[in-house]
């Protein structure tokens, strides 16, 4: 496959190694995982994988580094990210390939993440004079005033549908205020944020940025490590709970970005042309509905239940799953066998429990497709709260519409789950739009729109859904820390 005259195994990263401390560095045990195509079921190569040996390693060269870069000028760092940036648009097109062929998204998909990566690294550029203390006055014999500063080392774990977005987008705010970072790429797609470090190498101090691909040993060792600041992820609810228990310990601060089971609610005056599209566009079936702020749980009202379902029934048809590097795929392959197997027991639950199958429900029946992770988009109605579609995050293209006429009930559903991160509210009247953002329990809404993010505002969750805010100030402020200092000018009495 060649993408505008790029053949795609040729973008895939050469060092397979741990990068850290300026250099690639095999690991101490000398473990290695093959890497599997989620499109095609073949091989692409093996790469190291680092143990608790190696994570103190990185960790310990980092700190080093850590002592030289806080001490790096806010305008110098800043240049140093809008540079990395320049560096990611001039290497998108390989970037997004990359994820493609490792991650199973359709490249043309990946490309906008590649470019959200290059706004982020910009974004916290140019906050880096935002990292502001106060003064608090306290009469004319002292000077009381407050200082942030930065944390120290930052570990950073990433999931995997968005890899290279998450490897550079999430380590720009943490060294913008002048942390160093250790990335743990995904296990199952790591490429991505292997060649970024090899494109960023250079460029940033020797430990100021690492990257250690490695399972979930990796991951605990780096948030239990007692010489690592701050842990931040992205992930399952199941994963941030490990994070949080292993950084206990230390009594690190964390910031966790986890899953969702997010709810559209369609009210009975919203346009059923809108609604349909809506609904459609915000389970992210382009990325088989991996994605934690999906809105995989659909309240429509039966004043216009059946006229958006028939909607949606038409609309579906434009996702069909095929090869990732191809970049008039519109729909393409779940990560791993695993995540496969958990899809497709999903369908089979919701089918044994009553629901109504609208479409999909299997895979591609093209042969060319047979060595891949496709599922076919599928979509339950009749779905009730006590059914497990209901309740659990399922990480794949599999929606359920609820039909409602009772708005207490609705609710009473709609917060009824451990999640709250995102909620997308259809209506035509301003009074009830609002009244129902205030009920619901998640913390990002939409109104008459979904799924979009908009750089500077606060991402994240309610409940089990996360702790802190991404995409923001807020974020570059969560990797600093808030020092007061005293200054007495009252001079002694001689």
């Amino acid at each position: 496959m060649y993408i505008d005259g790029i053949k795609a195994l040729d973008v895939l990263p050469k060092n397979r190694e741990l990068y850290y401390d300026g250099a690639w560095r095999a690991p101490a045990r000398q473990g290695r995982i093959e890497l599997t195509n989620p499109a095609k079921g073949s091989s692409l190569g093996f790469v190291a994988q680092a143990d608790a040996a190696d994570v103190d390693a990185a960790v310990t060269t980092a700190k080093a580094a850590y002592r030289e870069w806080r001490r790096v000028r806010p305008a110098e760092r800043a240049k140093i990210l809008r540079q990395i940036a320049r560096i990611v648009r001039e290497n998108a097109d390989e970037l997004a390939l990359i994820d493609a062929i490792d991650g199973g998204n359709p490249v043309h998909e990946m490309a906008g993440d590649v470019a959200n990566a290059a706004a982020q690294l910009e974004f916290f550029a140019g906050l880096v004079t935002e990292m502001k203390g106060q003064s608090v006055p306290l009469g004319p014999d002292s000077v009381n005033f407050s200082v942030r500063e930065p944390r120290g080392v930052i570990g950073r774990i990433i999931p995997f549908n968005h890899p290279f977005m998450f490897c550079a987008a999430k380590s720009a705010a943490p060294l913008a205020a002048g942390n160093v970072v250790v990335v743990k790429p995904p296990d199952q797609a790591p490429l991505s944020s292997l060649r970024f470090a090899e494109l960023v190498d250079g460029l940033l101090p020797p430990g100021v940025f690492s990257v250690l691909p490695g399972g979930r040993e990796t991951g605990a060792a780096l948030a239990s490590h007692p010489d690592v600041a701050m842990i931040s992820l992205i992930g399952s609810v199941q994963a941030g709970r490990a994070v949080m228990k292993a950084g206990a310990d230390t009594i690190k601060p964390v910031l966790l970005e986890l899953g969702g089971k997010n709810a559209l609610i369609a009210r009975a005056d919203a346009d059923p042309d809108e609604v349909a599209a809506a609904v459609v566009a915000g389970m992210n079936f382009t990325w088989c509905g991996q994605s934690c702020g999906s809105t995989s749980r659909v309240f429509l009202h039966e004043a216009i239940h059946d006229a958006v379902v028939e909607r949606i029934a038409r609309r579906i048809g434009h996702f069909k799953p095929g090869d990732p590097a191809d970049p008039a795929t519109t729909m393409g392959a779940i990560i791993s066998r695993a995540q496969f197997d958990k899809v497709m027991g999903f369908i089979a639950d919701t089918k044994a429990e009553g629901a109504s199958l609208l479409c999909g429900g299997g895979v591609p029946d093209d042969p060319a497709l047979a060595g891949g992770n496709f599922v076919l988009p599928t979509i339950f109605t009749e779905v009730t709260p006590q059914m497990r579609l209901a309740r659990e995050e399922v990480f794949g293209p599999v929606l359920a519409v609820f039909r409602w006429s009772d708005e207490a009930r609705m609710l009473e559903t709609v917060n009824g789950v451990e999640y709250g991160l995102t909620c997308s509210i259809w209506t035509d009247d301003v009074r009830d739009a609002h009244r129902l953002a205030g009920e619901v329990e998640a913390g990002f809404v939409w109104i008459n729109e979904v799924s979009r993010h908009f750089l500077g505002t606060p991402f994240g969750g309610y409940k089990q859904s996360g702790l802190g805010r991404e995409e923001c100030l807020e974020e570059l402020i969560a990797y600093t820390q808030e020092k007061h200092i005293h200054v007495n000018l009252k001079r002694p009495a001689r």
